[in-house]
């Protein structure tokens, strides 16, 4: 036994023996607790993504940009740190600029509130921020609005804002930038009515372009005043066809002689009036109608859309008119004429018209007259030309006279 304890391969292997058994006794408990012993198998590494940074400095005075709004955070240790802090997520991530100076710096996002047994890392580590002073200055809202919103023949007179002046705060080189300040209203549909909208408030530069800014209050309420873009116009009777025969159209009235169109500015100079369109061709009594108003292109709409039209009417008799002296024109006094058809020198005529007016015509209401003065010796055919009372027609039984033209003996 001496003997192998003086052998030192022998104290080697009992070493060895000891250590194994004493690495098997060892009791397998929560590493967190004292007494624990960390096995490196049990360590695990987890990204927490859409962490929010905490910004650090003076509120009041100071704006911030350049920060950004989240990071993803790795974390890497023990498995359940690495669970906890991950499920928890009772760190906080932020970016301490309280002793920070004035204008662009590079500056580290930095962890608190995690354990000291975890490996972290950030992305980004690092931020290029740049800190100005905080100003706050007032501004004048201007409402606008699409045209396109507005229904044809309406329009829209300028809009109002309320409040009409807003607080701008911001990074002073920032608000230095602001050109326009506008409250922009839209709509789903066309409006034909004054409306009233709430519209956001947005700060713009000189190339329309959003700026990063505080806008108090950010939304106004916009009004828009809109009214019919109309004019009154008289209404035209236009008659289509003949009335059938026998029948006299005595008179075409309606019930009323304007009516209202909604139309484009441009359209409405243009436009003289509006039309109602009669047919005669199948009235043969006194009538009362209802029609459409016709409209010309660019109109889109008119009052009253319809219109009662009365049509009163004659129907004629007839009635033959004899004996009515031809009168002779321009004849010489050296020549004489003869009357060859007909003989007596009388025409006939067929009259017709209003009973009351025909009923009462006799041969003294014509006068029929023909023209001779360039006629030379001889045989003519001539016209007949006839005056007649109104509102009544007249046919010649014969549209010429037949006659002799000579010179007188000596």
């Amino acid at each position: 036994m001496d003997r192998w304890m003086d052998n030192p391969w022998f104290i080697k292997v009992v070493a060895l023996v000891l250590a194994v058994l004493l690495f098997g006794s060892v009791p397998k408990n929560d590493p967190n607790k004292p007494g624990d012993v960390y096995v490196p198998s049990d360590e695990k590494v987890e990204t927490v993504e859409d962490v929010p940074v905490k910004r650090v400095y003076d509120t009041d005075t100071l704006v911030v940009s350049g920060v950004p709004e989240t990071v993803n955070v790795t974390l890497q240790g023990p498995k359940n740190l690495v669970q906890q802090a991950k499920t928890l997520r009772n760190f906080e991530v932020f970016v301490d600029l309280t002793d920070a100076e004035m204008g662009t710096q590079r500056v580290p996002i930095t962890i608190k509130d995690v354990s000291e047994r975890l490996t972290v890392t950030i992305d980004p580590g690092y931020a290029n921020v740049s800190i100005q002073e905080k100003v706050t200055k007032e501004f004048s809202v201007e409402p606008e609005f699409s045209g396109n919103i507005v229904e044809k023949g309406y329009i829209a007179e300028k809009p109002t804002v309320k409040p009409n002046k807003v607080q701008i705060t911001g990074a002073k080189d920032i608000v230095d930038k602001i050109t326009y300040v506008k409250a922009t209203v839209n709509s789903s549909g066309k409006i034909k009515d004054t409306i009233t909208r709430e519209a956001s408030v947005l700060a713009l530069d000189k190339d329309m372009n959003k700026l990063d800014v505080t806008v108090e209050p950010g939304v106004v309420e916009v009004t828009i005043p809109v009214k019919s873009s109309s004019k009154k116009v008289p209404i035209d009777i236009v008659r289509k066809g003949n009335p059938p025969s026998g029948v006299t159209i005595d008179s075409i009235t309606l019930d009323t002689k304007e009516a209202e169109i909604l139309a484009d500015p441009d359209v409405l100079d243009k436009v003289d009036g509006v039309r109602v369109e009669v047919d005669v061709s199948k009235i043969d009594e006194d009538t009362e109608l209802t029609l459409p108003v016709i409209i010309g292109e660019g109109i889109v709409a008119v009052s009253p859309e319809l219109v009662k039209v009365n049509v009163n009417v004659t129907k004629a008799s007839e009635k033959t008119i004899s004996n009515v002296p031809i009168e002779i024109n321009g004849m010489d006094e050296g020549y004489e004429i003869d009357f060859l058809d007909p003989t007596d020198g009388r025409a006939k005529l067929t009259v017709s018209g209003p009973s009351d007016i025909i009923s009462g015509l006799s041969s003294d209401d014509f006068n029929i007259l023909i023209d001779v003065s360039e006629l030379s010796e001889g045989t003519h055919e001539v016209d007949m030309k006839v005056t007649a009372p109104q509102n009544i027609t007249w046919k010649l039984a014969k549209e010429k006279a037949s006659i002799s033209v000579a010179k007188k003996e000596a």
